[in-house]
């Protein structure tokens, strides 16, 4: 059987540093992080142990890490997160990152601004 098969966190809240504007480093922001992580965990469904899998938690720490790394830019942020992912788990076969500021500070009402990433390891076949 082929199948793909995939991580979700969803709307990972954090309080960062990140932004081009002096108050931003300095007061910081309201964030979120979606993560949809290409991950071959076939064999989990069979054994039902967590080693046969991408440990969510392990991944949150990870991004929770990164994330406390203030940036310029969401870009940024969001280029080292995936990066540590891939380093850390050469398994993973594709990232696809979502990173919002939920209030950014550009007069608009809206749900936030942010940044979609999208990534093929090519590394895993």
């Amino acid at each position: 059987m082929n199948s793909q098969t995939y991580i979700l966190l969803k709307n990972l809240r954090f309080r960062a540093f990140h932004g081009v504007l002096p108050q931003e480093r300095t007061v910081g922001g309201d964030f979120t992080v979606t993560l949809r992580i290409g991950y071959p965990w076939q064999q989990a469904m069979v054994t039902d142990d967590v080693a046969d899998t991408l440990n969510y938690a392990v991944v949150y720490e990870l991004v929770k890490r990164e994330m406390d790394i203030p940036s310029n830019l969401l870009e940024h942020a969001a280029g080292r997160i995936a990066d540590s992912l891939l380093r850390q788990f050469p398994a993973i076969t594709s990232v696809d990152l979502w990173l919002t500021k939920v209030t950014p500070p550009m007069g608009a009402d809206s749900d936030g601004a942010g940044v979609e990433l999208h990534l093929i390891n090519d590394k895993t076949d």
